[in-house]
């Protein structure tokens, strides 16, 4: 999808995949009680749509990196990925549900989501400067 949608615009991809999860976390968390079809569908649709910026990032990381490094940067993607995400959702999200109720914890997890569309935008700017500086060369 990244190539043929966006043009090989790994960061683009990644924004509209995360601005679509976090709108999907939104509904889920404001969704009253009782409507069981609009927390499946919402649980269906940030379950599909979080795996790309995941597989994305992995992807740019082998994009980037020299070839006798790829295997590495992939790794260290995941490790961190994985690892970052495990303690988050472990510790943060646990600590602020504990104290501040689901709200709370919704409130990281779209915090999060949102700033990881700016992070996505900061990537998508920056491979944009460095697809022009290539064509330059």
């Amino acid at each position: 999808m990244s190539d043929k949608v966006f043009k090989g615009n790994r960061g683009a991809t990644g924004v509209f995949f995360m601005t679509l999860v976090t709108i999907a976390t939104v509904v889920y968390w404001l969704n009253p009680p009782g409507n069981p079809g609009v927390d499946m569908a919402c649980m269906i649709i940030i379950g599909f749509l979080i795996y790309g910026p995941v597989m994305l990032i992995g992807l740019h990381a082998l994009e980037l990196a020299p070839k006798k490094a790829a295997g590495t940067a992939a790794g260290f993607t995941g490790l961190f990925g994985y690892l970052g995400g495990s303690v988050a959702a472990s510790a943060i999200v646990g600590y602020t549900v504990d104290f501040f109720g689901w709200d709370g914890g919704f409130m990281v997890m779209i915090g999060g989501s949102v700033l990881a569309v700016i992070l996505l935008v900061i990537v998508m700017l920056g491979e944009r400067r460095h697809h022009q500086q290539l064509k330059q060369a």
